[in-house]
């Protein structure tokens, strides 16, 4: 662990944000190996750590790689050139990959023993051998085209992440030394289950290099070794793109050519062979990496679904709030009379889902505004939209086609529902819309009543079961105003006057962020406590880190929960002393943005000042998007966010790691008192939206027992 963080630079104020990257994958893949997991949730960190990897080069490396070409010499904040980053990088890169072996290896052994076993073809039986090249020359065979590599053959494209088998061969009519290459199909599986009781798989690149005489009849086969290779998959939009729709279709098509970042080669790779792959597929910037070991390790997520389920975390079924139950299913009439917050993944997302299903059905609803920056390939939501517009209701969608590697399903999306009569707009140009709202407008009795919904996570049916975020329910007619007024920032560039509730990004986020913070360090120059709790995925942007310092050094005790990347170095005497800063990687991914500030009293307390929010506190977020950032004022909702999710955050001991000033992530260790938040969530009923059922309760379930501990957690 420590390897990853040691050699941060020595710029004392901020640590490298892709350094510290790599230490949250580190994390992620000393999951692999916390005895506390099943062996296949295991298996799924291990291959959680190789995705994440590649989509580190595909777009971070990737973006260094191209200031080195293009000879941009812009430092990061902890004063590196590119070209220091990069090579930081490689030896860090190397490592993991070293301890991703390793890990891979002990997994693979103690699947062995628990029945899933990962072997070579020689090692099958005879009818297991006989039914695998029955299965090749049936299923396989038929979409392998072999290329010649020779002077009269140019070299062929390879996809990204394309994995590929270069076959050095023998004529054996004239004896000729001949080089074939053949590109495994991205669409087809890379690990083959053995039909049968026993779970017995193999890989593709295997099975092809076994039965090599079907594809190369009257050849020898001397030798075969396997590649991949990874793209730049970036997409760098330009300001003066007229038509966004066609400019993103024609830049997805771009990004498949990509430059290629990282060639990575089986360790058997003939020097001759690998010269000949480096001068077709890299330039000078780019390198090659031996792997002597599994290439490719997030394809590892085939093997977790073996069905084996005492090998994997007990089943979990989301609750559905209560109080909506207690209305008959009505989600109106539930937010009508108080405002809900519903903390996913173990409160289910079907509620959102039903939100706007009811927005659909009720012929009173007039109108629909949805923002959609990540909506997976079967979305409910999508449909709901659909429905709606058939419906005759008017309804608005702002489609995001800026959010990176959803390009091209949110252009289907965004045809689908124009097709439908849905009102599609595609927001900035030089922004992403990067806010998850809803908006409904009923007719009622007493007049129309807008109805919203708040998020901290996308409107994914996929993610909202993996990761952790707050919706928020509310007809405040103040947030109903303001949500309007973003709207219509985002549809028709009108500028938001007089907001009452949401503060929003690109506007003054970040300076309202600033002035809490300048409230504490008010407060405890008045002699009252001083204190703030925040949660986020990242902390990088230098103006907030430099303000957290000024509150540190003037007594402001600030507790942070940062999953990701934090460039904010915590505990450095005369800087940063009051400031401690821990990560949290379990079973679920932490993914809600929730912001508390003390205001005058010592956390938590019913007088702070809580916020949940769409972004974190990146530069990007502050300056390239459309972020909200909202108060908590309901009463029982603010409790459940401060005094359950976010005292949670702080007092779990048994999936958190404590970041020093020097840059080192170490594991807490549980004391007597063992806390594991989200055991605690999937066994535990929130407070919002319970309803009835809270009244009766015997006692409010919050985290009461360890309130003494209120002002560090």
């Amino acid at each position: 662990m420590n390897a990853i963080v040691k050699n941060m630079h020595e710029n004392y104020r901020y640590f490298n944000r892709e350094i510290s990257w790599l230490g949250f994958n580190q994390r992620v893949l000393e999951e692999a190996r916390n005895m506390a997991h099943p062996l296949l949730e295991r298996l799924r960190f291990l291959s959680i750590s190789g995705n994440n990897l590649d989509e580190f080069y595909m777009v971070r490396v990737a973006g260094l790689v191209g200031q080195l070409t293009q000879e941009v010499e812009q430092r990061s904040a902890d004063g590196r050139t590119p070209a220091q980053q990069l090579a930081e990088i490689e030896n860090l890169v190397d490592e993991l990959i070293e301890e991703q072996k390793n890990v891979w290896r002990e997994l693979k052994e103690e699947m062995a023993q628990n029945g899933v076993h990962q072997v070579s073809v020689d090692a099958l039986s005879e009818d297991a051998h006989s039914w695998l090249e029955k299965h090749f020359i049936e299923e396989i065979f038929p979409v392998l085209t072999p290329q010649a590599l020779d002077p009269a053959h140019p070299f062929p494209f390879i996809q990204n992440k394309g994995l590929s088998i270069i076959f050095e061969l023998k004529r054996l009519s004239d004896n000729q030394l001949v080089r074939e290459l053949v590109m495994l199909p991205a669409a087809m599986d890379r690990f083959i289950r053995i039909p049968g009781d026993a779970a017995l798989y193999v890989t593709l690149e295997s099975v092809a290099a076994a039965f090599a005489n079907n594809i190369f009849p009257g050849y020898e086969v001397i030798s075969s070794s396997l590649f991949r290779i990874i793209r730049d998959s970036d997409i760098e939009l330009e300001e003066e793109a007229e038509d966004l729709v066609r400019y993103f279709r024609s830049a997805i098509k771009r990004r498949r050519r990509g430059q290629v970042i990282r060639l990575e080669t089986s360790s058997d790779f003939d020097d001759a062979v690998a010269a000949m792959l480096e001068e077709n597929l890299l330039d000078k910037s780019a390198r090659r990496t031996v792997i002597d070991g599994f290439i490719g390790m997030g394809d590892l997520a085939m093997l977790v679904e073996e069905d084996r389920p005492d090998l994997k975390f007990p089943a979990f079924s989301p609750r559905f709030p209560e109080r909506i139950r207690e209305h008959g299913g009505d989600c109106f009439g539930a937010i009508r009379d108080k405002d809900i917050v519903v903390h996913h993944p173990y409160e289910s997302f079907e509620v959102v889902i039903a939100f706007l299903q009811q927005a659909a059905e009720d012929p009173d609803v007039v109108a629909i505004k949805q923002t959609l920056y990540r909506a997976g390939k079967q979305s409910a939501i999508i449909r709901a939209l659909i429905d709606a517009a058939e419906a005759g209701k008017s309804v608005t969608a702002v489609v995001e086609l800026k959010a990176r590697f959803d390009e091209e399903q949110n252009l289907y999306w965004a045809s689908a529902l124009e097709r439908a009569g849905v009102q599609v707009v595609y927001g900035f140009i030089e922004w992403k819309t990067h806010a998850k709202i809803s908006m409904v407008v009923r007719r009622e009795t007493d007049g129309f009543r807008t109805y919203c919904h708040f998020g901290t996570g996308n409107y994914h049916p996929v993610t909202a079961r993996i990761y952790t975020d707050l919706s928020f329910f509310t007809a405040d007619p103040r947030a109903a105003r303001d949500a309007a007024q973003l709207f219509n920032y985002i549809t028709g560039y009108v500028e938001p006057k007089k907001l009452e509730l949401l503060t929003m990004s690109p506007r003054d986020m970040r300076n309202e962020l600033m002035q809490l913070i300048e409230t504490e360090m008010e407060n405890v120059e008045d002699g009252k406590p001083g204190a703030i709790w925040a949660k986020m995925n990242s902390l990088v942007d230098p103006a907030i880190i430099e303000k957290l310092y000024m509150a540190s050094k003037a007594g402001v005790k600030i507790n942070l929960v940062i999953r990701g990347i934090c460039c904010l170095r915590p505990g450095v005497p005369g800087m940063s002393e009051n400031i401690s800063v821990k990560s949290v990687v379990g079973r679920y991914l932490e993914h809600s943005r929730i912001w508390a500030f003390g205001n005058g009293a010592a956390l938590p307390s019913d007088k702070a000042r809580v916020f949940m929010s769409s972004a974190d506190w990146m530069p990007r977020n502050f300056d390239r998007r459309v972020e909200y950032m909202l108060p908590i004022t309901n009463e029982t909702v603010h409790d459940q966010v401060l005094d359950q999710v976010m005292l949670a955050n702080l007092l779990d001991n048994e999936q958190s790691w404590l970041l020093d000033g020097d840059g080192n992530y170490t594991r807490i260790k549980p004391g007597k008192k063992s806390f594991n938040l989200h055991r605690y969530f999937m066994t535990n009923p929130s407070l919002s939206g319970r309803g009835a059922a809270l009244k009766k309760s015997s006692r409010v379930p919050k985290l009461k027992l360890f309130h003494r501990n209120k002002s560090g957690g």
